[in-house]
């Protein structure tokens, strides 16, 4: 019986155990290899690329929008805190003054109020002098009183003030919340972009960024043409004539062609969208709100039909973008990061509205 018995296994040493594993591992990695393959990354055509990308840079310039607002919101807040904190500082400056003031009576009368006035009159060298002293000393007890007062509503102002400032500055983190919310909305689309961009090859990437072609024009060809300042007008093949202040707007446009996209820019050397128009009617003489959105209700409402150089042109639902109509169904616009302040065709984008502001 005991030949039929199997023989006890014996344990692996450290060179076979290690071999097995490796083995092990080998066959694990080739299973995953034969039917993994569908939690790889696809690979997107460079058509789907631009799709996917163009998508990523309106959402990004939607965002980049709310970031211009609520970073105009967050400056505002800031301002109104700092004020509110300069005016409690002075109104308690004049505070301590008039407490110090009233110390000082407080003290005297301490060390002078230590005798009946019955008696005083009584035992007084000189009763008329003292009589023409309570007199004053009524009359500096009245004012005395009227300082108190005032010492009082110097107080109230004062909390009252304090207060606003701790609104203000609750606002003022909330706005820095947002801030940062779209801030890392903005950089995070943007990201995605450049790194679908980096898997095309230079040419791929020219084709879907439409840095050379298609857009009306380069920004190196349209920035020589704009050198002569008579000319942006008339390149423009507008019949109608711009007003003084929006045929400089326009004139600044042309002079900034070629200029880099940074989003939340507003010039002089990078801009985005409503950072140039803003950054162009500043140039004109006239303030425009700092974002689209508040950009498209700041002047009068026009029809396409109507559009005049000058004239603000928004597009997408959102009015997420905007350009300056320069005439001949162009605008001059800062797209996207991936290509620079440029001509470009009205008609390139979903139209939303258009206003004139001068």
């Amino acid at each position: 019986m005991a030949a039929h018995r199997k023989p006890p296994q014996r344990p692996l040493s450290g060179h076979t155990a290690r071999t097995a594993a490796t083995l092990a591992l080998a066959g694990a990695a080739t299973a995953a290899c034969l039917d993994g393959t569908a939690h790889a990354e696809p690979q997107l055509t460079p058509a789907q690329v631009k799709a996917r990308v163009d998508t990523l840079y309106r959402e990004a310039e939607a965002a980049t929008e709310k970031y211009n607002g609520a970073k105009e919101e967050s400056d505002t807040a800031r301002r109104r805190l700092s004020a509110l904190q300069d005016e409690v500082a002075r109104r308690q400056e004049t505070l301590n003054s008039a407490r110090d003031a009233l110390g000082s009576i407080a003290a005297a009368q301490y060390r002078g109020g230590g005798i009946a006035p019955a008696w005083q009159l009584a035992l007084s060298s000189a009763p008329d002098r003292y009589l023409d002293g309570a007199a004053l000393a009524e009359r500096a007890g009245d004012r005395q009183a009227a300082a108190v007062s005032r010492v009082r509503r110097q107080l109230r102002e004062i909390e009252r003030l304090r207060g606003a400032a701790r609104i203000e500055l609750t606002s003022l983190r909330s706005r820095q919340a947002e801030l940062d919310r779209q801030k890392e909305t903005v950089t995070g689309k943007l990201g995605e972009a450049r790194r679908l961009l980096a898997r095309l090859t230079p040419r791929e990437r020219t084709d879907a960024t439409g840095t050379s072609t298609g857009t009306g024009g380069t920004g190196a060809r349209a920035s020589r043409s704009a050198a002569d300042p008579r000319q942006p007008l008339e390149l423009a093949g507008s019949a109608q004539a711009s007003t003084g202040r929006a045929a400089a707007a326009v004139a600044y446009a042309y002079s900034k062609l070629g200029s880099p996209y940074v989003w939340g820019a507003t010039g002089p050397n990078a801009f985005d969208c409503s950072g140039l128009a803003q950054a162009a009617y500043r140039a004109a003489g006239i303030s425009l709100p700092r974002t689209t959105y508040a950009q498209i209700n700041a002047g009068r409402r026009v029809s396409r039909s109507e559009l005049r150089p000058g004239d603000l042109v928004f597009f997408y639902s959102g009015i997420s973008h905007v350009g300056i109509y320069v005439g001949g169904g162009q605008m001059i616009h800062a797209p996207n990061p991936s290509a620079p302040v440029r001509l470009a065709p009205v008609d390139q984008m979903p139209f939303a509205g258009a206003t004139r502001v001068a």
